[in-house]
């Protein structure tokens, strides 16, 4: 048996490597073994528990308002001591997190192999989204095993010298949650009048605290006086960055709902019956797209560019104008709206996770003499 050492941090990652450790505890050759670091509290837990994950190891390592720094040490101290303790064949890790920079880093040091579930997206700028950006670019470097979701994210990893024969395009893990949460029929989280178009709203990136972060939140309120059928849902973020600033713009508004996040089943309903979605997050731009439902993102650069080439997501930047005049377009013409609302998914057949099992088998197995 191989001992595989599953480590997830936060709400996305969790959301993400439910179906690979589905997979490989369906499997009669690995052990496996999660390990949450807990870098997002609350929000971690909503999605275990959905997928009936109980993590073999927590380090509940999330503090108020922790710093990058701060966070970062205290992780890699105690990975060690995990990783020493655990003794996995291989680490798995996803994503672009602190957790995910710091588990390869300590993994590394370990001399224990690591593979990298979505590997390679890139926007090339350090600076967006931070800290992501480097995050990825520093486990790529670390890992052995490249598990990339597309095309376009193998060629990045080509350009930046790593070996070919380590990268497998497998699709993103997010369509096999995705697909496997709808099946559920989740119910909305909010009583909707008649003939009213909801907005799904996520917003809450580091790189936008402060001024874009008010431009976005003043785009969502002239949308609302300007369509009086239109009804805004905002799951906010706890950081008080995202809070405060939120509340401040927002609260008491006729027709925009303010709520905590949402557990990942109401939010998978909420996107389903959504009408148009204003996101500054990763993931939305991946599951949003499969359920036919556009995307506004709002952020200058993306690491997701295979939905955008698909027209079926388009980058709108963090400025009140642009936000409102695109969003408009799509309430007010219905050819526009048809245009971005064709259920295209560049990322995935919901087989991604089968595809990683695979892989890790052919590897591991092979050097233990299987």
């Amino acid at each position: 048996m191989q001992r595989i050492l599953v480590a997830v941090g936060t709400r996305p990652e969790a959301i993400k490597m439910a179906p690979v450790i589905a997979a490989l505890r369906a499997t009669d050759w690995a052990e496996v073994r999660v390990l949450a670091t807990a870098q997002h509290r609350g929000m971690l837990d909503q999605v275990l528990d959905l997928f009936g994950i109980v993590p073999d190891v927590d380090l509940d390592i999330m503090r108020p308002n922790q710093s990058l720094p701060e966070l970062t040490a205290r992780l890699l101290a105690r990975l060690d001591e995990v990783l020493a303790a655990q003794a996995p064949d291989a680490v798995l890790v996803q994503g672009d997190t602190t957790t995910v920079m710091a588990v390869a880093l300590a993994a590394f040091y370990r001399r224990i192999p690591v593979g990298h579930v979505e590997a390679g997206l890139r926007t090339g700028d350090m600076d967006n989204p931070f800290p992501e950006e480097m995050n990825r670019v520093v486990a790529s470097r670390l890992a052995r095993w490249h598990f990339a979701p597309t095309e376009g994210a193998r060629s990045n990893l080509i350009r930046e010298g790593l070996a070919d024969a380590a990268i497998h395009v497998t699709g993103n893990t997010v369509i096999d949650a995705l697909l496997d949460v709808s099946r559920r029929s989740p119910e909305v989280p909010i009583d909707l009048p008649d003939g009213a178009r909801l907005i799904l709203v996520t917003a809450h990136r580091r790189e936008n605290f402060g001024a874009p972060l008010a431009s976005m939140l003043a785009a969502i309120r002239t949308l609302v006086e300007r369509h009086p059928d239109v009804h805004v849902l905002y799951p906010v973020h706890p950081n008080p960055n995202v809070e405060g600033p939120a509340r401040a713009l927002l609260a008491g508004i006729d027709r925009v709902t303010l709520c905590p996040p949402l557990d990942y089943l109401p939010f998978v309903a909420a996107m389903q019956h959504a009408h148009l979605i204003l996101t500054d997050s990763g993931g939305v731009q991946e599951e949003a797209p499969a359920l036919g439902k556009p995307v506004l993102v709002m952020r200058r650069e993306t690491e997701r560019p295979e939905a955008v080439a698909a027209g079926v997501v388009k980058l709108v930047g963090c400025e009140c104008d642009a936000i409102v005049a695109e969003a408009g377009r799509l309430l007010d013409d219905p050819a526009a709206y048809a245009a971005m609302a064709r259920g295209v998914s560049p990322y995935g057949d919901g087989r991604a996770a089968s595809r990683i099992a695979e892989v890790l088998r052919a590897s591991l197995m092979v050097r233990a003499g299987s």
